[in-house]
């Protein structure tokens, strides 16, 4: 676990907590007040925290409180295979302007980002910021985190090592990160979710891909390259359906939003589920919503389906506890939606075959803040990358 300076260990105070006292923020940095206060107006004069009145009497002289400059503004991206998320937020995350819409992620980076300036130019229009200040981005896929650009991504074709971090810099005049997708959701999770106290968890989306944050000792793991915690490649039956990746049997391809929806066409047509064939006869295709809303009237195969799934990623994430260790699992992503029954077979998987010492306090939940995890960890990481530039 790396030790921040001073600087920034106080700029993630005042966004973490909001205004605080100078002699508060010398008590909890373990800084001389001399320090403390030189740090302060240095950080004053880069346009960072402003004094904010009077703090209450701690029983001498009444210190100054300080805040983050209610200027401060940072844009935070969350591009899903079928969906853009995007929020302008101030200094304390706090969302100031957000637009939502579905997009395909196939239809290349161009597109796609053409798309997201397009929102961050109308949230400028509608008086959201005057300029931002740095921009944090997740893309689902494997991203060198490092050199800000994918590497490879099985469902985004176009997009391998496409300079995306360049381009919003570009773009934006600011600092801007580039992340996986489900590491911007752990992020997110432990910034104002669930997850907020603990320092070792696993954060595990389950939508059109399946992807793990991988959360340790107070920060992400993302590995030598940027692809750790790429668990839907995970191969979990030899004899299985090809998937995206180029394998067979992969994880992902046994259940996710794609493989869900396949399944329950399958069952359909076969006559196995009354449910979805009458609501395939109704729209003419069906989603894993659709299997959701099945299972929820007491669909027997659409309970199968679900209960399948969620034994096949309860069996990974098996192997992972007893090799990580985790002190949670969080459980997000679009088919979060299925709701208790895949969080049940989830459960059941991971406390019978992984290690008794390991999940013995071993909660494994649904995520809190649902499709607000990516944007909020995005924002995260914009807004460190904005702190460093204090340095």
């Amino acid at each position: 676990m790396t030790i921040d300076p001073p600087y920034l260990q106080l700029l993630r105070l005042l966004r973490n907590e909001g205004a605080i006292s100078r002699a508060e923020l010398a008590d909890r940095l373990q800084l001389p007040r001399p320090r403390l206060l030189a740090e302060v107006e240095r950080l004053v004069a880069q346009g960072y925290v402003v004094e904010a009145g009077m703090a209450a009497s701690r029983g001498g002289r009444r210190s100054t409180l300080v805040e983050l400059h209610p200027r401060l503004r940072f844009a935070a991206v969350d591009l899903g295979a079928s969906s853009i998320d995007v929020e302008v937020t101030n200094g304390r995350l706090e969302p100031v302007a957000a637009y939502t819409e579905e997009a395909d992620i196939r239809s290349g980076p161009k597109a796609t980002l053409h798309r997201v300036n397009e929102l961050l130019a109308k949230a400028r229009v509608d008086g959201a910021y005057e300029r931002l200040d740095a921009i944090g981005i997740g893309v689902p896929g494997p991203v060198s985190f490092r050199d800000g650009v994918p590497v490879s991504p099985p469902i985004m074709p176009g997009w391998d090592r496409f300079g995306v971090r360049e381009l919003l810099t570009r773009e934006h005049g600011c600092p801007a990160v580039v992340d996986n997708d489900v590491n911007i959701m752990a992020v997110g999770e432990q910034h104002g979710g669930v997850a907020h106290s603990v320092q070792d968890f696993l954060f595990v989306k389950v939508g059109t891909g399946i992807g793990c944050g991988i959360y340790l000792n107070d920060e992400v793991y993302r590995g030598t390259d940027g692809c750790a915690g790429d668990i839907g490649h995970i191969q979990v039956d030899p004899n299985g359906p090809m998937c995206s990746c180029g394998n067979v049997g992969c994880l992902e391809a046994l259940f996710s939003g794609t493989a869900l929806a396949r399944e329950a066409l399958v069952a359909a047509r076969s006559g196995a589920s009354q449910a979805l064939a009458d609501r395939l006869a109704a729209s003419g295709s069906l989603s894993a919503r659709d299997v959701a809303e099945g299972a929820t009237e007491g669909d027997v195969a659409c309970i199968k389906l679900i209960r399948e799934g969620g034994h096949r990623i309860g069996s990974v994430l098996a192997s992972l506890v007893s090799f990580v260790n985790p002190s949670m699992i969080v459980i997000g992503g679009g088919l979060a939606q299925l709701g208790h029954i895949l969080l049940a077979e989830i459960r059941s998987a991971v406390y019978r075959r992984s290690l008794p010492l390991a999940t013995g306090n071993l909660p494994i939940v649904l995520s809190e803040l649902g499709s607000r995890a990516g944007v909020t960890g995005a924002a995260v990481l914009a807004s460190d990358v904005a702190f460093e530039q204090a340095s």
